[in-house]
């Protein structure tokens, strides 16, 4: 019949017999320890699971490392209390160091051997006085780890003196060096010391001199300030007079240039009109000298009514659609056409844009003006304008555009007043109002229904 649990627990627990009932009074040292859970670790791989102690069984499946890392205590108390498993590591122990085991289990374990390797072999195997074995090996494990210990501190100590000295010599270095640097440092600092109480000195002189600076500033800025009011006051004065006297001096000399301007160009073009047509005439005519031919007085009985006279021209001119009109016209000597543009363009072709309108118009009078010769200046209205128009005139003709607030018509009545009494200027536009003005002041009105007609023949 198979053992039970409680039987299996007790056989394991019983010592065997010849084993010593000794125990230890101190607890195991910890390397030998260490050197124990180690063997029962290994000692896993030769044991079946059953024969493991139960709280090991769990770790079965580890690695050695892993068993004592996580199963030392475990493996520890097992050791401890299970017979038959400390037995078992005991036999890994004498597989693997026969001659150690031997020997402890003698009571004569070699002098040369780890005391912790005696501790743990006399642990496991118990042989008799096996815990005054583990004490003095213990002991001696600890008096040589003691040893490693001291040798270990005395190697430190060496190292931390040597280290020390070193360390000592440096400072001693850096002494010096700093001593020298805070000798250099204080003779610098006492010369900046010095400086800066010069420059202290400089400061205070200097802002006393500024404090007197700014006194005197102060005094010579009132005074500029009072000077500049009564120079302000007296300079707006003698500005309003000087004003007052320049505009009156230039008013003066720009009537006295514009008279003797207008005046002069008046009697000059008066003078080539009444030579070019007293030349034209006489070349026309082809006519003896007075004396040779007959006067008019003498001849005042073959003057037959209603022939067309000057009067008759303009009347035609005004009201007529005749274009030869025009053309007797401009054959006047030195005669000026002046042509109101829009009044004409919206007359001829209303439907077209400004832009096109001004260029149709431009194309006609250049070439009456090559025909004719005579002088010719077109004025738009610029009121009607959103911007300033680029326009180059053709050859022949001047173009002008009324300035902002005045309209064509106004700049057309100052061109014919421009003129001198006596010259032939024609104005070509279908308002009666302009018509009429300018009639007044002695210039030819020209509908402008005639000029479309006459420039249609172009």
């Amino acid at each position: 019949m198979e053992p039970t649990d409680g039987e299996e627990a007790r056989d394991r627990a019983a010592p065997e017999a010849g084993e010593s009932a000794e125990a230890l009074d101190r607890p195991l040292p910890e390397r030998v320890r260490g050197r124990v859970i180690q063997l029962a670790g290994e000692a896993f791989d030769g044991l079946t699971l059953n024969e493991l102690p139960g709280p090991l069984r769990q770790y079965a499946r580890f690695t050695p490392p892993r068993r004592v890392k996580f199963g030392g205590s475990a493996m520890a108390a097992a050791l401890e209390s299970d017979t038959f498993f400390r037995h078992r590591v005991g036999a890994v122990l004498r597989t693997g160091a026969p001659e150690l085991a031997e020997a402890v289990e003698r009571g004569a374990p070699p002098p040369a051997a780890d005391p912790v390797e005696v501790a743990a072999a006399a642990f496991l195997l118990r042989p008799a006085g096996w815990s005054k074995l583990v004490a003095a090996a213990g002991e001696e494990a600890q008096r040589a780890q003691e040893e490693r210990a001291g040798q270990e501190r005395e190697r430190e100590l060496a190292e931390l003196r040597e280290e020390l000295a070193r360390a000592r010599e440096g400072a001693r270095d850096e002494q010096e060096r700093l001593r020298a640097e805070l000798e250099a440092t204080r003779k610098e600092s006492d010369a900046l010391h010095r400086k800066l109480r010069s420059a202290h000195a400089d400061v205070r002189r200097g802002e006393a001199a500024v404090r007197k600076l700014r006194a005197e500033l102060d005094e010579v800025r009132a005074s500029a300030e009072s000077a500049r009011v009564t120079s302000e006051s007296e300079a707006r004065r003698l500005r309003g007079r000087l004003a007052r006297a320049e505009a009156s001096l230039e008013a003066s000399r720009r009537s006295v240039r514009e008279e003797r301007g207008i005046e002069d160009t008046r009697l000059r073009l008066l003078l080539d009109t009444v030579l070019d047509a007293a030349q034209g005439l006489r070349r026309e005519l082809a006519l003896p000298p007075a004396r040779e031919g007959r006067l008019p007085a003498e001849t005042v009985a073959s003057v037959s009514p209603g022939e067309p006279g000057p009067g008759d021209i303009a009347r035609r001119a005004l009201d007529g659609e005749d274009p030869a009109v025009l053309d007797q016209l401009l054959a006047l000597p030195q005669a000026h056409l002046v042509v109101d543009g829009y009044n004409v363009t919206k007359t001829g072709y209303p439907t077209m844009p400004l832009e096109r309108q001004r260029a149709r118009l431009m194309r006609g009078l250049a070439v009456l003006a090559a025909q004719s010769g005579a002088e010719m200046t077109c004025v738009f209205d610029g009121a009607e304008l959103a911007a300033p128009v680029l326009l180059t005139p053709p050859r022949g003709v001047r173009v002008l555009f009324s300035p902002a607030g005045e309209t064509a018509d106004e700049l057309i009545r100052q061109l014919v007043r421009a003129e001198p009494v006596g010259r032939p200027v024609v104005v070509v536009s279908s308002d009666r109002e302009v018509a009429e003005g300018i009639a007044r002041s002695g210039a030819w009105p020209v509908a402008s229904r005639l000029l479309l007609n006459r420039l249609a023949r172009t």
